[in-house]
C-alpha cells in the first residue's frame, strides 16, 4: 500500500513531484480494504468512477481549484449526484439527480468524492450505534463507539481513507466523533454551509460540518464550501476570516468547577485540565462561567419542538414504513406523536429566555473551552443502555445550535489510560476564524500524530493577516487582545494581524479618570521607549466608524514601528497628560495592567527606557 500522506499540503507536494492520480485512487481503495471495516461506507465508488471523475478535473492547478485531487467522503444523508442517499435506512433509499449544494462547491474545487458514509439512522444519535450497516469502528479502540451521528465520516478521515469528510452537526455530530477518533472536527456557525440537499434532521439547527486530520485543512475546506444559498432558506451570508495568528491574549470561559461533568471518568477529568493548562501556557486567561443554564439549554433539544421538527422532517415516509426504522431511532421520533403545538412553543420560550440570559454570559469572553465528550463508552455499553449514554455524550454538545455558536473540536493528547482526549473551542457566530486559531496552537502543542494514521503533524507557521482591502491599525490599550474594549473591534469584524513594538520614540501614560483605566501613546523622538502594540485590520467602513467614536484625549495619528513600517493608531494629546503617569518602564499596557499592584514609588523610580 501507498504510504502517500493525505493532509491536503502533503497531497498537492504529491502531485507536483510527480505522484499521479491514479496511484491516490488506488491507494484510497488498498486504504479501505486494509480497514476491514464493512461499516464505514454504505456506497464505495469504483475505481472507474474515480478515475472519471478525476479525468474531468483538468492538469494540477491548485490555484484556480484549491482542492485539486483532494478525496473526500461524505456521510450518507448528503446528496452526490448518482449515488445513493439512504441516511442509514435501504427503504428510505433515493438516488439523486443533482449534488447538494456544499458538494457542488467541493467539486467545483477539485475535491474527488470517493463514496458515502454510515451514521447513525436519520442522523439521530450521537453513539454511532443505530444503524442496519455494520456498525464502524472506532479508529483508535475497536472497543469504543466511533461517535455519531457522523460515524463513518470519522473513521474514514482518522483511517487515512480520504483526506477530509463531511458530516452534519445538530446536536454534536460533527465533534463527538471527532474527539473519539483523534480527528479535528469543524462545526461552523450555523447557515454558514448550506443544507441544500441534505435530508433534514432538525432544520433550524442542522449544519453540515468537517472532519480532517488537521485544523487547516478543516478550515481550508470550510473557507471553500461557505456561501450563501438561495436555495437554502436558512442560509447566512457568514463572512469567512483567513486562518491568521489567534490574539495573544484571549479571555476564555470554561465551566466552574462544580459544574463540570465527567460522570466519574477521572482520566477524561485530568486530560481537560492538562488541555486547559496548555491554553495558559498559550496566553489564554482562564474564566470559570456557571454552566447550569448551558445544560439546562441543551435539555430542550429533546423535548417539544425539536422532536416534532425531526418527526416533520420524515414524517410521511415514518407513517408508511415505521418498521423499517432502527428501533431506538424509531422510539426517539416517534415520541413526536404525543406532543402538541403547545409543546412546541413552550419550548420556544423556553429556548428565547436561555439565550437572553446567556447573550451576555458569551459575550463577556473570547471563546469557551469544554469537554468535546465527558467520558468515553464501549460498545456494550451503549447497546445496554442506548437513551442514557447518547445523552451524557452531548453534555457539552446539544446547547450549542441552540445559542447560535460555532465550534471546533480538537485532538489535545492522550489519556493517563492512553485513550483520545479532545476539547472543542465555542463561541459566538461567525467567529469560525477565531475558535480554529486557537485549536491549530492546541493541537500543534499536543504533538500527537494525525487521527489513526501514524503521521506526524507538520507545524506551519499562522499565516499574517494581509492588509489589504483594510485599513491596518495599532491599538496600544484598552483594545488589545484580552482587555476590556477588544469587543469594539471583535464587533466591527476587526483581524487580528500581529503583535508589534514601536519604534523607541515613544512614552506611555496611565491617564488620568478613565473608565475602563486607558494608556496613552506619545511620540517624543529622543528620549521615547519601544511599546509593546498590536496590530488590527478593519474594512474602511468600520474603520471610520471606529475613529468617529474615540474620545478625547485620543485620537488617530501616524505610529511607526520597530519593524520600519508604520500604520495608524492611538495617540493622545500632550493636553491630556495632565496628571498622568509615565508607565513606559514597562514596556506596554498588558505587562502595567499585570503589575498593577507594584507600589507607586517603584514605578516613579524605575530606570527610563
Amino acid at each position: 500500500m501507498s504510504d502517500i500522506r493525505f493532509d491536503i499540503a502533503s497531497l498537492h507536494a504529491a502531485y507536483r513531484s510527480g505522484t499521479g492520480i491514479a496511484e491516490v485512487i488506488d491507494t484510497i481503495l488498498a486504504r479501505a480494504e486494509a480497514a476491514g471495516d464493512p461499516g464505514i461506507f454504505i456506497h464505495l465508488a469504483t475505481k472507474a468512477a474515480m478515475l472519471a471523475e478525476a479525468a474531468a478535473l483538468g492538469r494540477f492547478d491548485p490555484v484556480a481549484k484549491p482542492l485539486w485531487g483532494i478525496p473526500f467522503a461524505v456521510k450518507d444523508n448528503i446528496d452526490v449526484a448518482g449515488m445513493p442517499t439512504t441516511a442509514a435506512c435501504a427503504e428510505y433509499a433515493y438516488t439523486p439527480d443533482r449534488d447538494a449544494t456544499v458538494v457542488a462547491r467541493l467539486k467545483a474545487a477539485g475535491a474527488l468524492v470517493v463514496g458515502k458514509t454510515n451514521l447513525d439512522q436519520f442522523a439521530t444519535g450521537l453513539v454511532g450505534v443505530r444503524t442496519p450497516w455494520p456498525i464502524p469502528r472506532n479508529a483508535i479502540d475497536a472497543k469504543l463507539v466511533p461517535g455519531g451521528s457522523s460515524s463513518g465520516s470519522a473513521v474514514a478521515t482518522a483511517r487515512g481513507i480520504v483526506s477530509f469528510a463531511l458530516g452534519t452537526d445538530t446536536a454534536g455530530s460533527g465533534r463527538i466523533p471527532a474527539g473519539l477518533n483523534n480527528i479535528v472536527g469543524l462545526k461552523p456557525t450555523v447557515g454558514a454551509l448550506s443544507t441544500s440537499g441534505v435530508v433534514p434532521a432538525c432544520r433550524t439547527l442542522d449544519c453540515v460540518s468537517v472532519f480532517a486530520l488537521t485544523v487547516d485543512d478543516a478550515y481550508a475546506v470550510f473557507s471553500v464550501a461557505a456561501a450563501h444559498d438561495s436555495a437554502d432558506p436558512y442560509s447566512r451570508d457568514i463572512a469567512v476570516q483567513p486562518l491568521t495568528a489567534r490574539p495573544p491574549a484571549l479571555n476564555v470561559g470554561i465551566p466552574a468547577k462544580a459544574d463540570l461533568k465527567f460522570f466519574g471518568d477521572a482520566s477524561m477529568r485530568a486530560g481537560f485540565e492538562v488541555a486547559l493548562a496548555a491554553l495558559e501556557a498559550h496566553g489564554a486567561r482562564l474564566v470559570e462561567i456557571p454552566f447550569g443554564d448551558f445544560y439546562a439549554t441543551a435539555d430542550l433539544l429533546y423535548e417539544g419542538a425539536w422532536v416534532a421538527e425531526r418527526y416533520a422532517a420524515i414524517r410521511d415516509f415514518f407513517e408508511a414504513n415505521e418498521a423499517a426504522l432502527h428501533p431506538v431511532t424509531r422510539k426517539i421520533i416517534g415520541g413526536a406523536r404525543t406532543l402538541s403545538a403547545a409543546d412546541a412553543f413552550r419550548g420556544f420560550y423556553a429556548l428565547q429566555a436561555y439565550k437572553a440570559r446567556l447573550a451576555p454570559v458569551i459575550a463577556s469572553v473570547d471563546l469557551f473551552c469544554v469537554p468535546t465528550a465527558p467520558t468515553h463508552y464501549t460498545v456494550d455499553a451503549v447497546l445496554a443502555d442506548p437513551i442514557a449514554t447518547n445523552s451524557r455524550l452531548g453534555t457539552y454538545t446539544n446547547f450549542v445550535n441552540l445559542l447560535d455558536m460555532c465550534g471546533i473540536a480538537v485532538p489535545t493528547g492522550t489519556r493517563d489510560d492512553g485513550l483520545p482526549m479532545s476539547v472543542t473551542l465555542l463561541a459566538a457566530a461567525g467567529r469560525d476564524g477565531l475558535v480554529a486559531a486557537v485549536a491549530r496552537d492546541l493541537h500543534a502543542a499536543s504533538g500527537l500524530h494525525l487521527g489513526a494514521t501514524g503521521w506526524r503533524q507538520t507545524i506551519a507557521r499562522p499565516a499574517a493577516a494581509s492588509a489589504e482591502d483594510g485599513i491596518e491599525l495599532v491599538v496600544v490599550g484598552a483594545h488589545l487582545s484580552g482587555m476590556p474594549l477588544n469587543g469594539q473591534l471583535k464587533d466591527l469584524g476587526a483581524l487580528f494581524c500581529r503583535a508589534a513594538r514601536t519604534a523607541p520614540s515613544y512614552r506611555l501614560y496611565e491617564l488620568a479618570d478613565q473608565i475602563p483605566p486607558k494608556p496613552g501613546l506619545v511620540r517624543v523622538g529622543s528620549g521615547g521607549a519601544a511599546i509593546d502594540v498590536e496590530v488590527w485590520r478593519l474594512c474602511a467602513d468600520a474603520f471610520g466608524r471606529f475613529v468617529a467614536a474615540i474620545p478625547p484625549p485620543l485620537g488617530i495619528g501616524t505610529i511607526e514601528l520597530d519593524d520600519g513600517t508604520s500604520a495608524k493608531g492611538f495617540l493622545a494629546e500632550t493636553a491630556g497628560l495632565s496628571a498622568a503617569t509615565d508607565i513606559s518602564a514597562y514596556g506596554g499596557w498588558r505587562s502595567f495592567v499585570a503589575s498593577a499592584n507594584a507600589p507607586r514609588r517603584q514605578l516613579e523610580n524605575a530606570p527610563s527606557v
